[in-house]
Parts: C-alpha cells; structure tokens; sequence
C-alpha cells in the first residue's frame, strides 16, 4: 500500500532519495551534461511548497515536491520514483496527490520542466493532461516544459 510522508528536503531520508535520482540522471543523460542542484529547504515548506516521500510498504521508494511559483502557480520537482518500483503507477499516484496539494495551497495551474529523454515522464505528463508550453525557467537539464490548469 502507497502512502505519502511529508519531509523537509534536508531530511536525511529525502536527501538520499534526492541524491539517488541525481545519481541516476547524471548516468543517463544524453550529453553527459547533467546539472543537478539540491533544492533549498525553505521552497518546500509549507505553504510555500510540499516535499513528499513515497513509501511503499513500509519503505522509501520514490519522492517529489511542489513550490510556488506565484500566489496561484506551483512548480512540481524532482518527482522520481525509484527504477526497481517503476510501472506500477507509483509515479502517477504521487502526481496527483503533489496536484492536490497544491489546489489546498490556492494555485490554479502547476508547471513543471523535464528532458526529453525522460521518455515515461513526458508520456505520463502528456496523459494527466498537462501541455507543451514555451519554457519558464532557465533550467539547464531541461528539453521540455508543461502545465496544467487545475
């Protein structure tokens, strides 16, 4: 059974799983170029923004967070779910509830970059009804941003 856990991003678990999908990223990234930056810990703190662990099982298997961008737009990041736990919807599952999370916060629209080899992200993101839209950060490891009207 799949349940949340709200942590700070300094939070030793977090940051492992933090440092987990970096380390993944930094592997697999299509010009060897990756640029991770640890998130600060005030940008998802309540109510400025959330940071989730998944548990499954009683274990950490994946995490994600949310942080405001303005009063109304919410930025989703470092959503990853852990390779060997993939494919079974954990990774929509925590989509939905950082969007919850973010409607109980007042935003009307979240956004939210990814690359494009990221290939089940952006077919994940593309099916929960986000769309392309023209880029609205500056963020070095990105191809591809999105948003969503909630």
């Amino acid at each position: 059974m799949v349940s949340f856990r709200e942590a700070s991003v300094d939070d030793p678990d977090a940051h492992a799983l933090i440092a987990e999908y970096f380390d993944m990223r930094a592997e697999t990234f299509p010009t060897g170029d990756y640029s991770p930056v640890f998130p600060k810990a005030a940008n998802f703190a309540p109510p400025a923004g959330v940071f989730l662990i998944v548990v499954e099982d009683g274990e950490d298997v994946g995490c994600g967070g949310i942080k405001r961008l303005a009063d109304d737009r919410y930025e989703i990041k470092h959503l990853w779910i852990q390779p060997r736990m993939q494919g079974r919807g954990l990774g929509r599952t925590l989509l939905t509830e950082l969007e919850r999370r973010a409607r109980d916060f007042g935003a009307t629209e979240v956004v939210l970059d990814t690359n494009a080899s990221l290939v089940a992200a952006g077919g994940m993101y593309r099916s929960g009804g986000y769309e392309e839209i023209e880029p609205y950060n500056d963020n070095p490891n990105a191809t591809n941003w999105f948003r969503k009207s909630l």
